[in-house]
């Protein structure tokens, strides 16, 4: 029998919390600020760690085809639920390290929104998957990341060493716990 979102999400953190990053799913005020600047018609767009689908479910809400999203998910507890509840949506089932070697598969990207617990990760792993998602994001494209820290959790070196720059976007004090926005984008050359 199929594990409701949240019973898959607490299985999931009892057997490995620092995988899942997070001690409740994130809230709906912090899923429309993630996705408050990807327009329904900017074409496709790359979920990490989509989880619950709560990131999901906004981009869905904002009128973004169902066509043009892909979740990549590596936790096997949450693709059944995410299956049932998005069907029309593509879902791998893969590590989100391996994007760069995802570019024939995907196809170029507008924007990559993660749900990704970084501050969780070593350097190499973050510089593997944001390097990897900007192989696939179009020129002018971004990439969302939420904290709940006050600093973007991709490291400065890391953002240097890829030629990135993170503005944040806001602070959801009402999520639980609050969580910091970052738009991440090349620096202009």
């Amino acid at each position: 029998m199929q594990q409701p979102p949240l019973a898959a999400f607490f299985g999931a953190l009892l057997a490995e919390p620092r995988k899942i990053g997070a001690i409740v799913p994130s809230g709906g005020r912090l899923a429309r600020l993630m996705t408050s600047e990807i327009e329904p018609s900017a074409g496709k767009v790359l979920e990490l760690g989509p989880g619950t689908g709560v990131f999901t479910e906004a981009l869905l809400k904002r009128g973004l085809p169902a066509r043009d999203l892909t979740l990549v998910e590596l936790e096997t507890r949450f693709i059944a639920p995410l299956r049932q509840r998005y069907p029309d949506v593509t879902i791998l089932q893969r590590d989100a390290c391996e994007l760069s070697a995802c570019r024939a598969e995907l196809g170029p990207q507008a924007a990559i929104v993660s749900g990704l617990p970084f501050r969780n990760m070593p350097i190499e792993v973050i510089t593997a998957i944001v390097g990897g998602g900007f192989s696939l994001l179009e020129r002018g494209g971004a990439f969302y990341q939420f904290t709940y820290g006050q600093s973007c959790s991709i490291p400065p070196d890391v953002l240097a060493e890829l030629g990135l720059r993170a503005e944040r976007l806001g602070r959801v004090r009402l999520n639980i716990p609050p969580a910091s926005v970052f738009r991440i984008s090349r620096r202009p050359e």
